[in-house]
């Protein structure tokens, strides 16, 4: 591991403690091998003015819900040193009153909460303490004779303290340890199965020694763990079934209660770890360490053939659990998995949402390669079931599960939708997302694949996909990479089309009828057609049909439109008939004058508006409430129909407007 301090950047920040701090931070939030997701934390300790005017000594400590690669002066509560070292002389204090003392020790009380290692970072006597999970040191612990091989490495540079919970119990257990200790020969502590704290007087010796550190531990694994290289057969082809992927996604949302995103990862590490012989007993050990539980349970699913009895099996076992170590006044969480070995396939990641999934998937990633190397050295130990067990039901997280909160609409959920680039479609795709959605959006134009970029970073909730939707091999190609990033289809909003030219049927081209029909039509019941078995295992599954006004409505000169629009309707109520027993609602909107769309330039609306005698504004509100319809409001319509609001209706046909006189 490279140390990535560079003296002409921290040059700005010497002299400055908080903004050393912040530095240093980001540099060890950069990597993942040393913390994940927000994990990991770091100090400093200063003293400020009051606003009495008197010096305090606090501890800037990293603040709950930040993470260590983007974490700014805000993300370091201080915290009055003299308090926190008053709690650690405490022989007791409960995890929930020492939350409560640490926030009521803020100078700023507004602040995020201290990292609940506070105390920890304050009992430590040096200026920069810095704690990560690194991945090294975590899966040497995790081996047979782990904390021999650890003192053999380090020797006496570091403080070796035995696995307990985190919190005050283990600032605790720390205090004890360090009666008698000189700090001077210290370097770091080593907390095994969990991580590896240094400290220094300055923040680049406390950070280099953190990078020291760990790669001793890489460069000892990489000594001693050769067979643990993992390597797959490049002929074994890479194909799954998204089907069946739907169904361990639907089974598995049932199971937790809610719609839930699943991810399902085919890379060569995934799918060699997926084809080990002894997959099933490696993987249901634990986890990495069990800071990690809450994020991903104790261990993963592990489906075979029959998925159905693999979601059984990992409920009936996590009850179980959840019995044997339940002391009585615990509530029990929902059962379902947060990750699963798909064997011969890959590894699924499943979340409520996909940031959920992701965060999921990483720490997936470093779990696989630790086992293997922990394997390679003699097999895979972690702390005992009543340990993580501690760690997943903490009074902390207990107490998270009587707060009321607020969910998006969408959340977990998955939307299809058509003619995503721009227009009618492309607000559906945003407000969907907007909503809690996951979306993949298909368009034939390029610039659906760029709809997910935006100037901070890009939007893992969108997944676009160029595709014609008239060819039914580019429709189950995107269906499948869809399902693959999302694991199922619960809405699809059919929108793609074309406006073609103005023609009477007396003067009409073939080819615009044909592509009319082919497009406005026919491409919708091949889509409609492919999408149905992932509706059919889909949670709350909804259709939402763009038709057109043309359909109660139609206008001379626009019948390749208006007819196929008025099929697409007849096969929307059809839809709507054959799909109501697998509880799939189907119902259609009929929008006119949408003018925010690619078809309506500005040339084309003067031009539009000349021809009645009308403004642009003016033919812009021409209808009975003289308000202008946008692609927005045919949107947030859509999301309404495909939501609760409609939950028990089907087969409807609603105009979007502004009323016209002729629908009525």
């Amino acid at each position: 591991m490279q140390s990535l301090w560079n003296d002409k950047e921290a040059l700005a920040f010497l002299g400055h403690p908080l903004k050393e701090r912040v530095y240093t931070s980001r540099l060890l939030g950069k990597s993942t091998n040393l913390v994940l997701h927000g994990g990991g934390n770091t100090s400093v300790k200063a003293q400020v003015q009051n606003l009495f005017g008197e010096q305090e000594k606090v501890l800037y400590v990293k603040g709950s819900g930040w993470d260590l690669a983007t974490i700014e002066e805000a993300g370091f509560p201080a915290v009055k040193l003299d308090t926190l070292l008053r709690l650690a002389q405490l022989e007791q204090l409960s995890d929930t009153d020492m939350v409560r003392m640490q926030k009521s020790a803020m100078l700023d009380p507004s602040a995020p909460n201290p990292s609940v290692e506070a105390i920890l970072h304050a009992i430590i006597p040096f200026t920069f303490v810095d704690h990560t999970h690194a991945d090294a040191i975590v899966t040497l612990s995790n081996t047979p004779d782990g904390e021999a091989r650890l003192r053999d490495l380090f020797g006496n540079r570091v403080l070796f303290v035995p696995y307990v919970m985190p919190g005050f119990v283990l600032a605790k257990k720390v205090r004890h340890l360090i009666r008698d200790i000189d700090w001077s020969n210290l370097e770091g502590m080593v907390l095994l199965h969990h991580g590896v704290f240094t400290f220094a007087d300055d923040a680049k010796t406390s950070y280099e020694r953190m990078i020291n550190l760990v790669t001793c531990a890489e460069d000892y694994l990489e000594e001693h763990s050769a067979s643990a290289k993992r390597t797959l057969n490049p002929g074994l082809p890479q194909v799954f079934d998204p089907i069946k992927l739907a169904e361990i996604r639907s089974r598995i949302s049932t199971v937790r209660g809610k719609a839930m995103v699943a991810t399902l990862d085919t890379t060569d590490s995934a799918r060699a770890f997926s084809l080990l012989n002894n997959v099933d007993t490696i993987s249901n050990r634990g986890p990495l360490t069990p800071d990690h539980v809450i994020r991903t349970k104790r261990i993963p699913a592990i489906i075979d053939h029959d998925i159905d009895q693999a979601i059984t099996d990992f409920t009936q076992n996590y009850h179980h659990y959840f019995d044997k170590h339940n002391p009585g006044n615990l509530t029990c969480l929902d059962p379902a998995p947060r990750w699963a070995v798909w064997k011969n396939h890959g590894i699924i990641s499943f979340g409520d949402t996909v940031n959920d999934a992701t965060i999921v998937s990483d720490i997936k990633d470093h779990t696989i390669a630790c086992i293997q190397t922990a394997e390679a050295m003699g097999g895979w130990r972690v702390p005992s079931q009543q340990d993580i067990f501690d760690v997943e039901y903490w009074e902390l997280e207990q107490s998270k599960l009587n707060k009321q909160k607020s969910l998006p609409v969408f959340e977990g959920k998955v939307a299809l939708v058509t003619g995503a680039a721009s227009g009618i479609g492309k607000a559906c795709a945003l407000s969907l997302r907007q909503q809690g959605a996951a979306v993949i959006a298909l368009d034939i134009a390029e610039q659906i694949t760029h709809l997910s970029a935006s100037h901070d970073a890009p939007d893992n909730n969108l997944l676009g996909i160029k595709c014609d939707v008239t060819n039914i091999d580019d429709i189950n190609q995107a269906l499948a990479m869809g399902v693959k990033q999302f694991g199922g289809i619960d809405i699809l909003v059919s929108n793609a089309g074309i406006f073609p030219l103005s023609e009477t049927i007396a003067e009409m081209d073939p080819g615009t009828w044909d592509k009319s029909l082919n497009v406005n039509l026919t491409s919708h019941q091949q889509m409609l057609k492919a999408c149905i078995p992932f509706l059919q295992l889909g949670i709350d599954p909804a259709v939402v049909i763009i038709a057109s006004k043309n359909v109660p409505a139609p206008g001379p000169g626009a019948a390749a439109y208006s007819v196929a629009k008025a099929g697409l309707t007849q096969l929307g109520r059809v839809a709507a008939l054959e799909l109501a027993g697998s509880k799939i609602r189907v119902n259609m909107l009929h929008p006119n004058a949408v003018f925010d769309t690619g078809i309506w330039t500005e040339e084309t609306l003067a031009k539009r508006a000349g021809h009645y005698g009308l403004s642009v504004e003016e033919y812009k509100t021409r209808n009975l409430l003289q308000v202008e319809v946008t692609s927005n409001d045919v949107a947030n319509l859509a999301c309404a129909l495909a939501g609760p609001l409609f939950a028990k209706a089907t087969g409807l046909q609603i105009p979007i407007d502004g009323g016209n006189e002729r629908v009525i």
